[in-house]
Order: structure tokens, then sequence, then C-alpha cells
């Protein structure tokens, strides 16, 4: 196959791959091995379904339904591309039988629209506005898969984990915000076989771009004015975006970065040292190669020295989640937060960072008992094995699905390689 993010290769025969991936289907949820010709993107999704303990016989939980969920449409971004959603997509789905659905950055359904008898059939397995369906919650599926990887996927048939989603076929495609590129949901087709063409995934991602064009132009013009951003949650390697430029930088610049926005009034070189390494052998000459190269990186005007600072101030979207935090805005934290900073960073003092953001808005999450940001916390990568989470959780939304994943996570915590990782 030369596209593995295609289903089906120009000549298979659906029936007869169908068959195939029933066995390798079984076979993995019996005794966790992934066979050919399961595609690379499916198997690792499989992986991560069973990581999060989904059940091959789940279903989606609703989670917002009525008024709650009317609100949160209104306010969210997507809700501006809607029209444009409907215009490229609409006939299509309703002619074709088929489903248009668009969902948020966790996976939740936001709308979902098409032909009446098509969506009466997926309202049986709670394909339906308000049900949360990511990855770490139903398992393999376009939508939530597409969230999870940020790339346009396509899954066939049973490619999904869950078996009563199986008579299905669904391609997605991520949508970003133009101007920070977080993803902030997934618009998605839904219906049977015939969506696995390489159409229907070129369609959707097409429609995406479409969507990113049309959200940069109601976006605001950005100001020459405009400090400089500086994205890291979620991210190995921090974004700075800055006079119009986006600049992509290594970990140890996006770390030196961190620190010298943190700390305008600047850091010594024996400061940065103690907050970048571990090993007290590192030299101030390697500190310096590394400063030569981040203001080579940044371009001139940006970084001085005696002492190390920035020369303009830097917003962070870690100081954005840190701000709604300390004014008790506890969804709109939730919400500005995409992952942990640097998450892979062993630089001490990014560490102590990591540490205090994260376990700040998770003990907020848990003293709020809000289900709905609960479980915003506990189907994320970083929150999929946090038990405090799923235990409160478990409190404020006691459903099978929520009880089973405690469950689970509760005897592997308690089992010897339990023990070992905590």
């Amino acid at each position: 196959m030369t596209d593995p993010w295609v289903a089906l290769e120009p000549g298979a025969d659906p029936a007869e791959r169908v068959r195939i991936l029933r066995r390798a289907h079984q076979a993995f949820t019996e005794v966790g091995t992934v066979a050919r010709p399961v595609r690379s993107v499916v198997a690792e999704s499989w992986r991560r379904s069973a990581r999060a303990g989904v059940g091959p016989d789940g279903t989606a939980d609703v989670e917002l339904t009525d008024s709650d969920l009317g609100a949160y449409r209104a306010e969210h971004p997507l809700a501006r591309v809607m029209p444009l959603f409907r215009e490229l997509m609409g006939t299509f789905a309703s002619d074709g039988e088929h489903l248009l659905a668009v969902c948020d950055a966790h996976g939740r359904l936001l709308w979902v629209e098409g032909h009446s008898g098509t969506r009466r059939q997926a309202g049986r397995m709670n394909f339906v506005p308000g049900a949360r369906w990511s990855e770490s919650a139903v398992g393999t599926n376009a939508p939530g898969t597409a969230v999870t990887v940020d790339r346009p996927v396509q899954v066939f048939a049973a490619e999904h984990y869950i078996r009563r989603v199986q008579p299905w076929t669904c391609a997605a495609a991520p949508v970003h915000d133009p101007r920070t590129g977080r993803v902030l949901g997934a618009v998605d087709i839904t219906g049977g076989n015939g969506l696995a063409h390489p159409h229907s995934l070129g369609f959707v991602q097409a429609v995406a771009r479409a969507a990113e064009s049309h959200l940069a132009l109601l976006a605001p013009p950005r100001e020459e004015s405009d400090p400089p951003e500086l994205a890291v949650l979620g991210r190995d390697e921090a974004r700075l975006t800055a006079s119009g430029r986006r600049v992509r930088l290594s970990r140890r610049h996006s770390e030196i970065l961190v620190l010298l926005a943190r700390h305008p009034e600047g850091l010594s070189g024996d400061e940065l040292l103690c907050a970048l390494y571990e090993d007290e052998s590192v030299t101030p000459v390697t500190l310096r190669a590394e400063l030569a190269r981040l203001r080579g990186v940044l371009g001139p005007g940006l970084l001085a020295s005696r002492p190390y600072r920035l020369t303009v101030p830097v917003e962070s979207d870690v100081g954005v989640v840190e701000r709604r935090l300390a004014a008790g805005a506890v969804t709109a934290a939730l919400t500005a937060f995409t992952g942990p900073p640097l998450p892979a960073s062993q630089a001490p003092a990014v560490v102590r960072l990591r540490e205090r953001l994260t376990s700040g808005l998770r003990a907020a999450l848990i003293a709020r008992g809000d289900p709905d940001l609960l479980a915003d916390w506990a189907h994320a990568p970083w929150g999929e094995d946090d038990l405090d989470v799923w235990q409160a959780l478990a409190s404020a939304r006691p459903t099978a699905a929520v009880r089973s994943r405690l469950a689970a996570l509760e005897s592997e915590l308690m089992s010897p390689a339990g023990w070992s990782r905590r």
C-alpha cells in the first residue's frame, strides 16, 4: 500500500479485507498481537486503546445534552465554520447517506448532521452530539484518532476498536487554529464501506484546510506591536511566533527561552547552568555556545547578555494557564492547557515548572468536581493513568465505562510492576 493513511489500496476486495481485519481484531483483543495487513496507524491506535482500558464491547458516553451542549457549541471556535462545513459537505452527506460530524479537540462530538436514516442508525451507538468519541474513550475511530495523532486518518470497518462501530467507515481531518497551530477539533465523514476510498480522505483534508483559511480571515489582524508568543504546552520543541515569523526551536533552546520568558529581569550564566543542567560538569563555555546559536536562530535584538535576558516581553501559553488558574477560572485554564510543558525535558527548572503547573491544575479540577472537566483530563494522554482524577470522575459520573477503567487502573497500580512505577 503506497499511503498508510488510506484504508484500502486500489483493487482490494472490501469484503475479504473485512474478514481478515475481524480475525486480526479478535487476535489482538484475545492475545494482544497484531497481524498483517493491519496498518501501522491502526495497530498503534489499538494498542493505545487497550492501554486506556477501552473494551471492544463498550460504547460512547453522552456527556453534554440540551442547554449545556448548546452553550458549549456556541462558544466553540468551530461554530464559526459550521456554515462552511455544511456548504462543502452537507449535500454530499445527505445524498450519499453519510454523516457530517465535527468534534472538539477532546473528541467530543459537537455536530452530527446528514442523512436522517443514517443518523438514526448512528444514534444506536451514541454517535450523537455531546458524546465523547476520543480514542481513549471508545478506541480507534476517525475523529478521535485524528485529534490524537494530529493527522487526517481513515478508519475502515473492523479497524474500529469497538465491535458495534465496525459496520461503519469514516474519514476525518484535524482543524487547527491558524494563529497558534493548536488543534481545535476535527471534521469527519461517516457512512458505509464506500467511504474507504482515497478521495474521502482527501475530501475531508481539503475541507479542514478550507476551514482553517476561513478562520484566518475571521481572525483580527496581528498588530506589529503584538508581543512574541511562545508555545510549549504539550510540545517537546517550543514554537516562537514573532514579527510574523514562526520559529521551531530545539529542545535546549526551548528550555532556555521558557526560563528567560519567566525571568524578564534576566539570569546570570551560573543561574542558567543550574536551571538547565543536572550535570555539574557542564561548563560555562558550553552554555555560551548554546546561547550564541539561539541568538542566531532568534535574529538580532531579541536576546541580550549580562545578564542573559529577552529584550521584549514574551507571552507564553504557560503564563496563560497560570493566570487563569490563579483567577479561579478552572474551565478556561483547562481549555488553554494542551499538555505539560516540554514533557521530555529533564532540565531541573523545567521539571519543577511542569510539576507545579500540572499538579496545580489537577488539584483545582478535583476540588471543582465537574465531571466534564475531570473527563477531559482523564481521557487526555497525560491523565489516562491519573488514579486520583479517575476516582474523582467515578464519584462525579459513575458510568460503567468509568468504573471499569478505574478498576483496571487500581488493579494495575497494585501489581508489583505498578508499584515499581510509583
